[in-house]
């Protein structure tokens, strides 16, 4: 059995989102109870990250971890869309697009302090599409 469905999720610039509660919401509407959650960020400047969901420090710390390793005041080539640009394209190469999370007893198997996140790299608010297609039975 197949259940997909594509979530537009509002960001509000150079942030993590947190998608969790939405997908886990997704995945009872499907009624599978065994399977697996795939999603899939279709854009090339924001990503698609599991990661702790109990200390917002935490995200605080990623977020100038990859503003320090990715800085946007650097000479890129492409700047068509402006100086964050580049750097956004960058800063999704080095995370994830998508992710594969198991699903039991018709829920997401994430770990006590996982969630999951859309994490915007430019400096404008977007409307990102997440496509969440689940498989099992």
């Amino acid at each position: 059995m197949h259940y997909q469905k594509i979530l537009r999720i509002p960001t509000q610039g150079k942030s993590l989102n947190n998608v969790t509660t939405k997908i886990e919401s997704i995945v009872a509407e499907s009624v599978i109870e065994t399977g697996i959650c795939h999603l899939f960020l279709r854009h090339t400047s924001a990503s698609l990250v599991i990661q702790e969901n109990a200390d917002p420090d935490v995200l605080k710390d990623l977020e100038n971890f990859l503003a320090k390793l990715v800085p946007e005041d650097a000479y890129y080539i492409h700047s068509a869309e402006g100086s964050d640009d580049m750097p956004a394209h960058i800063r999704t190469v080095l995370t994830h697009t998508s992710e594969q999370i198991p699903i039991a007893k018709g829920e997401l198997l994430l770990g006590t302090w996982q969630g999951i996140y859309i994490w915007e790299h430019r400096r404008r608010s977007h409307n990102r599409e997440l496509v969440v297609h689940i498989t099992g039975m």
